[in-house]
């Protein structure tokens, strides 16, 4: 059940690479590379920080879709 994102697509609206996303956030390219991925899935704390880069709310760039019904 993975974390799906649009990063990407935001980090290129405004026209910034990974090592700067990074920066802005306080975190390295590598991590900004796996949560594009979904190879990693960011805290509520650093989930909130990339979107208030963008002045969107978390729903618009990241999505969890579950697998099944929760019992």
């Amino acid at each position: 059940m993975p974390l799906n994102n649009r990063l990407k697509e935001y980090r290129a609206k405004i026209n910034v690479n990974q090592t700067q996303m990074g920066n802005l956030i306080g975190v390295s390219r590598q991590t900004i590379s796996q949560i594009e991925r979904g190879d990693y899935s960011p805290s509520v704390t650093l989930a909130l920080k990339i979107a208030k880069i963008f002045n969107v709310s978390v729903e618009d760039i990241f999505s969890y879709e579950e697998d099944g019904a929760i019992e």
